[in-house]
């Protein structure tokens, strides 16, 4: 009998599921303690929670028999996932239950907002009858501009489409094909949306190159009548810029429901009678609840019993049994893939792996896997894996080509990867060293050593004597040590590179300081989990 512990309020429909599962008994114990927890977790073989419970690596400590914690919902913040890998124990979330859910709450906030339903309302409930006060317009014939064309970006594309409006679509990684379609006008030029738009819904996550995607600059380019709407994550549009323009109705409109601190620190937008705000309602409906809850028991209940391990936060980058190699440049690959996230911004258009030499005579279907996690992980709100990344790739239109050849170059094994956007043309090749020494060989032509590894500086500059000596003083007096340093040049083209593996994440502060340095031309900071 496998017993499933289920520690925080779930929608009865997932309990009933896993009870009518042969050999399966779920068990509901909320409001427990850490240390309650602790003591008891051995003893069953999943786990259900949702944002309450903390699993905790004190929880872990004596996991027994525990195979496998999964979340009913998306954030995994309350779980010490590397606690869990340590411990074999799989994590699991359920992206996909909040997917309606958060595109009706999108479209609610753009008619709350077109119809002054809030302001109209509490005026009435005061007393006054305010008609002419609150003239609305309508969707009807309006330009929607959607920032993100994943699955939430698209079941909101389908419900303006509903409503008749024009639909204009930007993805800063890759467009799907269903997007055109369903006669979405999609665009390399988020600037179109910007300038166009009466209505602008973001759909993104949020990570480096999404984090105040929308400020100032990019609200003085909006129409006076537009109205913006957040309910993907917090700060992705610039809070200060966003309350400054609505202060001064340079904008007709914004509603939020997301803050980059939840509960939000500052509630200064209550203030303002054209702002919208929502304790993050999307995934909030009784619907999305049952979806979760019923997903989280199934795929938790397919885990336990040794199936297919389903939206897995920590699954290995391979499947099943492998050769050791394969296993190392599974790694490798995921880690060029990871680097070329950084190093190659703007939307995909081709992606591309070699396998030179005896790397080259195995399957390698495992390491390309891995080295699409890497590429694109950082880009979708869906935690991707072995089983889901094919699928959700090629949904967004993004293929890998995969060539061999037996021959080797430089080293008796390599992996390169070549990835092309409309902004620029990169490449990255790797090696193990040893069988167990993963080593970046080649960026961009220039043969630098350096192990893909924490945090990586890659710094293309002029081949000029002081740049190593400047990087070096600009890295120490920021309290930031240099584990690694590797150059590459090109005498011919007088251009050069370092690959520097440092101590600590260099903040913005310290990486403009590095960019202003003379015959620094681009400068990359690679996070390498």
């Amino acid at each position: 009998m496998f017993k499933v512990l289920i520690t925080d309020k779930l929608a009865q429909e997932g309990i009933d599921l896993l009870n009518a599962i042969d050999d399966f008994e779920a068990v509901v114990n909320t409001g427990i303690s850490e240390d309650e927890l602790a003591k008891i977790i051995g003893q069953y073989d999943g786990l259900i929670i949702r944002s309450a419970t903390k699993v905790t690596a004190k929880v872990l400590e004596n996991s027994g028999k525990l195979k496998g914690v999964a979340r009913a919902g998306v954030g995994v913040d309350n779980i010490d996932i590397p606690a869990a890998t340590r411990k074999g124990v799989l994590v699991m979330n359920t992206p996909g239950g909040n997917t309606l859910s958060a595109a009706e709450h999108t479209v609610a906030l753009m008619l709350a907002m077109s119809r002054n339903v809030v302001p109209a309302c509490n005026s009435l409930k005061e007393g006054r009858w305010d008609r002419k006060k609150y003239m609305g317009t309508q969707l009807n014939g309006k330009t929607l501009g959607v920032i993100g064309m994943g699955r939430i970006g698209m079941a909101v594309v389908k419900m303006a489409k509903g409503f008749d409006m024009n639909v204009i679509g930007f993805d800063p990684v890759a467009t799907p094909k269903e997007a055109e379609k369903l006669g979405v006008e999609v665009t390399e030029d988020i600037n179109k949306i910007f300038t166009e738009a009466d209505y602008i819904s973001v759909h993104v996550p949020r990570n480096e190159q999404t984090t105040n995607m929308i400020g100032a600059e990019q609200l003085k380019m909006m129409k006076p009548t537009v109205r913006l709407v957040n309910c993907a994550r917090g700060g992705i549009i610039n809070e200060d810029a966003l309350y400054d323009a609505l202060e001064k109705n340079q904008i007709a409109g914004a509603a939020l429901d997301v803050y980059p601190t939840e509960p939000p620190e500052n509630t200064r937008f209550e203030k303002l009678d054209n702002c919208l705000v929502t304790p993050h309602l999307g995934a909030s409906t009784e619907e999305a609840q049952i979806e979760v809850a019923v997903e989280a028991a199934q795929i938790l209940a397919d885990a336990i019993k040794g199936g297919p391990a389903r939206n897995a936060l920590n699954a290995p980058f391979t499947a099943g049994a492998v050769a050791p190699i394969v296993e190392r440049y599974a790694e490798l690959a995921a880690k060029i893939g990871e680097m070329l996230s950084t190093l190659a911004p703007g939307r995909i258009k081709t992606a591309q792996v070699e396998y030179r030499g005896s790397i080259a005579e195995v399957d390698a279907a495992p390491i390309t896997t891995a080295f699409a996690i890497g590429l694109l992980k950082k880009h979708f709100d869906t935690t991707l894996n072995i089983v889901n990344v094919s699928f959700l790739a090629k949904e967004r239109g993004i293929s890998i080509d995969e060539t061999k050849n037996t021959e080797p170059k430089d080293v008796a094994a390599s992996f390169t990867a070549k990835v092309v956007t409309d902004k620029v043309t990169r490449t990255i090749t790797g090696s193990v060293f040893g069988e167990t020494q993963l080593r970046i060989i080649e960026i961009d032509g220039f043969d630098v050593e350096v192990a893909p590894q924490g945090t990586v500086l890659v710094i293309f500059n002029d081949d000029k004597p002081g740049v190593i000596g400047a990087v070096g003083t600009v890295c120490g007096k920021n309290g930031i040590n240099i584990g690694t340093m590797g150059v590459g040049q090109k005498a011919d083209e007088q251009k050069a590179i370092l690959a520097v593996s440092v101590s600590n994440k260099p903040d913005e502060k310290v990486l403009a300081e590095l960019a202003k340095l003379e015959l620094v031309n681009e400068i990359y900071n690679c996070e390498l989990d």
